[in-house]
């Protein structure tokens, strides 16, 4: 796993950005809709505000995976931190929740989550961190995202059954004074040899049509991961120990966004 870089905003490059003032509380913004990023989180004790990117995905050409998955999670940080900037908080929506409001004006799903949330406007910049992430799958010399369509979708899983792929996660956090430290996380997935009735029903189910590669491994498509070679969380979206490390290098604890203390254990 790399180290992450900070970038500061004229866009030099160091080893470490600038700690982070926590003598506000500190919010933390998922720049993405994925509910299984958003769980991983909550999981972690950090309950964080959505607020949809807008990104146009098909749009971002790289012919390598670990650069296309973080130009996109880039991307997709850096659209959000720039509309807070704005004022635009989607209808003041808070941490945690599924669904949102639509922004007018704002092009896309673009919009805060839930209820009771922050301010608009600088003050709600100054003291919150944005992430952005996604995630693509290097297989038999291809990059792929979501699949187009069901067929795609099928035709995708009639290859890689009874083979392996590299799923890469690319993660940029953003912090309030403009640095940001970014990184990619990757995991071998060994994928099970299912017989076409098992293709079938699965592409069915419309899952496959969501999510990077075309399977989860935290939803139906999870008795299709024979097994994995690193960090679990990578393939569902979000690397958990990439993120503290990421936060480290902006002078935070992954401690100081517990939301009410440590998580429940039970």
């Amino acid at each position: 796993m790399r180290r992450p870089w900070a970038v500061n905003d004229r866009g030099g490059r160091r080893r470490y950005g600038v700690p982070v003032s926590t003598a506000n509380p500190l919010r933390f913004v998922l720049a993405s809709a994925s509910p299984a990023r958003r769980k991983l989180l909550q999981a972690a004790g950090i309950e964080p505000y959505v607020l949809v990117s807008g990104v146009d995905e098909t749009q971002v050409v790289a012919e390598q995976p670990d650069r296309l998955c973080l130009q996109l999670a880039r991307l997709k940080a850096e659209a959000v931190v720039g509309r807070l900037a704005s004022g635009i908080d989607g209808g003041a929506a808070g941490p945690g929740a599924e669904g949102g409001p639509v922004v007018a004006g704002v092009p896309h799903r673009t919009g805060y989550s839930g209820v009771g949330g922050p301010p608009a406007g600088a003050d709600l910049l100054y003291r919150t961190l944005v992430l952005g992430c996604d995630s693509v799958l290097a297989f038999d010399g291809q990059v792929l995202g979501k699949p187009a369509d069901a067929v795609e979708a099928a035709h995708r899983w009639y290859a890689m059954r009874g083979r392996s792929g590299v799923l890469y996660t690319g993660h940029c956090l953003i912090d309030p004074a403009g640095a940001r430290v970014q990184a990619v996380a990757a995991t071998t997935v060994h994928f099970a040899n299912l017989d076409d009735a098992e293709i079938a029903a699965y592409v069915a189910t419309g899952e496959p049509l969501a999510v990077a590669g075309a399977f989860t491994i935290d939803g139906l498509g999870g008795p299709f991961i024979e097994r994995i070679e690193g960090d679990h969380g990578t393939v569902v979206g979000l690397s958990l120990p990439l993120l503290r490390d990421l936060l480290a290098g902006l002078g935070v604890r992954i401690t100081d966004l517990w939301a009410g203390g440590a998580p429940d254990a039970g």
